[in-house]
Parts: C-alpha cells; sequence; structure tokens
C-alpha cells in the first residue's frame, strides 16, 4: 500500500493536448502493475479459499449447469461431455461478466483517491479488468485435466485461444470505461448491471450450443460479441475447428470500436469525476 501510495503522489498531470493521454497511461505502466497487484492482494487477503475463488465460480456454473441442463434437459453438446461443454462457456463468461462487476464501481469506489490525488483514472477500471484476467488464466488451468479426464483431445487450434481472449480484453475493457464513467453520473447503473448481465448470460451460448440457435436467426444471434467469443472459444478448444473468421473479425471491430469510443467518453466526462464523487 505504501509503495502505491508514494507512485500516486509521484504523478503529476501532463501539459499537452488530448493525443497525450495514450501516451501518459503507457508511462504509467508501473503504477498499473502496482495497482493490479493490489487489487488481486485486497480481492482474496481476507478469504478462506484465497484466489481458488478463481477456480470455484466456473466450477460451481458449470456443476448447476451440467446438473439442470446436460442430466434433466438433456442439452445437445455436439457430442463433447455438458461439464466440459459448459466449462468452457462459465470460463468465457465469468471473466466478462466480473470484469464489468468490478470495473465499473472502480472509480465510485476509489472517490478518495480519485478527487484527491492526480493520475490517469481508466488506470482503475483496466485494473479490475486485469485481475480478472489473472481470475481466468488460474481457472483455465483447471481445463486441461478436465478435458483429459473427459476425453477431449487437445487439439493444435488452441493456439488461437490469445487472440480470442485479446477480443474479449478489448471488448470488456471499453464497455467498463464507459460504465464506470457513467456510473459516476447515475448511481442507478450498479443496479442495472446485475440485470443486464442477467439477461445477457441466457442471450449468449453459455448454457447451450450455438446449433440450437434457429438458423434464420443466426445473424441477429452473432451480433452479440459474446456469441461469437463463445462459440470461438469452443470451436477451438474443444472442437478442433478455426472460428469463424468472418464473425470474429466483425467481434473484434466492435470491441476496438467500443474501447475507442469508450476511452474518448471516460477522458471527456473526468474533469467532472472529482466534483460528483
Amino acid at each position: 500500500m505504501e509503495t502505491l501510495r508514494q507512485e500516486l503522489l509521484s504523478r503529476t498531470p501532463l501539459q499537452s493536448d488530448e493525443p497525450s493521454h495514450l501516451r501518459e497511461l503507457i508511462e504509467a505502466r508501473d503504477l498499473l502493475f502496482i495497482w493490479v497487484r493490489r487489487e488481486f492482494r485486497v480481492r482474496y487477503s481476507q478469504s478462506v479459499m484465497g484466489a481458488a475463488w478463481a477456480v470455484l465460480q466456473p466450477l460451481a456454473l458449470m456443476a448447476i449447469f451440467s446438473l439442470v441442463f446436460g442430466f434433466v434437459l438433456r442439452v445437445p453438446t455436439e457430442g463433447v461431455p455438458y461439464p466440459v461443454f459448459s466449462y468452457v462457456g462459465s470460463l468465457a463468461w465469468t471473466f466478462f461478466a466480473g470484469a464489468l462487476t468490478f470495473a465499473i464501481p472502480s472509480l465510485v469506489n476509489n472517490m478518495s483517491l480519485v478527487s484527491k490525488i492526480y493520475f490517469p483514472r481508466e488506470i482503475l477500471p483496466l485494473s479490475a479488468v486485469l485481475v480478472c484476467l489473472v481470475d481466468f488464466v488460474i481457472a483455465a488451468v483447471l481445463l486441461i485435466p478436465l478435458m483429459l479426464l473427459s476425453g477431449v483431445e487437445l487439439r493444435w487450434t488452441i493456439a488461437l485461444l490469445p487472440l480470442i481472449v485479446i477480443i474479449q480484453v478489448l471488448l470488456s475493457y471499453g464497455l467498463s470505461l464507459i460504465g464506470s464513467a457513467v456510473n459516476v453520473f447515475f448511481r442507478d447503473v450498479r443496479f442495472v448491471i446485475p440485470l443486464a448481465l442477467q439477461i445477457w448470460l441466457y442471450a449468449s451460448p453459455v448454457i447451450y450450443p450455438v446449433s440450437a440457435v434457429p438458423e434464420s436467426l443466426r445473424t441477429v444471434y452473432f451480433l452479440n460479441p459474446m456469441s461469437v467469443l463463445i462459440d470461438s472459444y469452443r470451436r477451438v478448444i474443444l472442437f478442433g475447428q478455426l472460428p469463424d473468421w468472418g464473425w470474429l473479425g466483425f467481434t473484434a471491430i466492435v470491441s476496438i470500436a467500443v474501447l475507442i469510443l469508450g476511452y474518448g467518453f471516460f477522458k471527456r466526462a473526468e474533469s467532472r469525476f472529482a466534483d460528483l464523487i
């Protein structure tokens, strides 16, 4: 904590035009690293299970989904055992939902720093997204033995996994920038996010395959970026297939656009944060 305080106090704003914001963020990478480490430690420091919660959350979803949709309703999974099928979807969804849940209130939760000390405020939502990325990596390690126990072969297409993860990080950070800035002005956002994520969960192929969606609705369905990302995860991890490059490219463009627009909106709103928090 002392290291973080010293780093924050040493920050001084750049006296230059708007394009310098990105350069300032890059120069603050040490502060970002310190903040990510602090957030990770704070999140699990007083927890009995510690970082094991990063694995337990998608595991719990996998268990519930496997019981209801795999055993009772018997949702088809194209030959893949339902537990590993649902774990891949839960893994991707937990990362996305966790990123928004922790990143959007990050400005309000750190009001004393935002109102008193200068530093690039976009570090706060970014650090929350990166901590969730660390959780994702930890939980993903369990996927390998789970696949082997389920008889699912590891294929070379899994090497494409980092590309899909990067696109999801861009999307999550862009939405977090917009949400965290809006949350400063309208505190109702904290009530909207859980509801929106619950609806979004069922609108994404977390518990069912894309093949369950009628062909006539696929185009509209894939306008949801998480539908494309979760489908891409399953293709490269479970089925040894290449992603649908057309839809994945579209999702990448949407994610980059959301990030650019979100960053611009965040920086324009930033000057009023100290007055409202």
